[in-house]
C-alpha cells in the first residue's frame, strides 16, 4: 500500500498540524466557551441559592403567619366560648324568669279554684244544713207531732256536723 509507504515521510508533518489543530479547539474552547459556561454555571449556582434563601425565609414567615393564625383561632375560639355561656347564662335566667311568672300565675290561678272550691263547699255545706235542718223539722213533726221552730233545727244540724 502506498499510503503507508510516505507514513514514514509525512508524518511529522501531520503531528504538527495535529497539535496545532489540538490548540486551536483548545484555545477556541477554553478561552471562549468555558468561561461563557463558567459564567452560565456560576449563575444558575447563584439563583439557586438564592431561591432556596427565599424559600427558606418565605417557610419562615408561613411558619410566623401559621402561628398568628393559630394564636387568633385560639382567641376567637375561647371568644366563641365565652359568648355561648353568657348566651347561656342569660336564657337560664331568661328561661328562670318565665318560669317563676308562670308559676305565679298558676299559683293564682290554683289560689282562686281552691277560694271557689271552699265557697262551693260552704254554699253546699249551708244548703245541706238547710235541707237537713227541714227534713228534720218535718222527720220531728210526723214522728212526734211536736213542731220544731227552723231555728233550733239548724241549730241542732249544725252541732251534729260540726261534730
Amino acid at each position: 500500500m502506498p499510503q503507508l509507504s510516505q507514513l514514514s515521510e509525512v508524518y511529522l508533518s501531520q503531528f504538527l498540524w495535529l497539535a496545532v489543530a489540538l490548540g486551536f479547539i483548545f484555545f477556541v474552547i477554553a478561552r471562549g466557551m468555558v468561561p461563557k459556561i463558567q459564567a452560565t454555571v456560576e449563575t444558575r449556582e447563584r439563583t439557586i441559592a438564592s431561591d432556596l434563601e427565599a424559600a427558606q425565609q418565605a417557610r419562615v414567615a408561613a411558619d410566623d403567619t401559621e402561628a398568628q393564625w393559630r394564636e387568633r383561632m385560639d382567641a376567637a375560639r375561647a371568644e366563641a366560648a365565652r359568648i355561648a355561656q353568657e348566651a347561656k347564662q342569660a336564657s337560664a335566667r331568661d328561661t328562670e324568669a318565665k318560669v317563676k311568672v308562670a308559676a305565679d300565675k298558676l299559683t293564682r290561678k290554683v289560689e282562686a279554684a281552691e277560694a271557689k272550691i271552699r265557697s262551693a263547699c260552704e254554699s253546699a255545706r249551708a244548703e245541706i244544713e238547710a235541707v237537713a235542718a227541714e227534713a228534720t223539722r218535718e222527720m220531728v213533726a210526723r214522728l212526734t207531732g211536736i213542731k220544731v221552730e227552723a231555728k233550733e233545727a239548724a241549730q241542732a244540724v249544725k252541732a251534729e256536723l260540726n261534730v
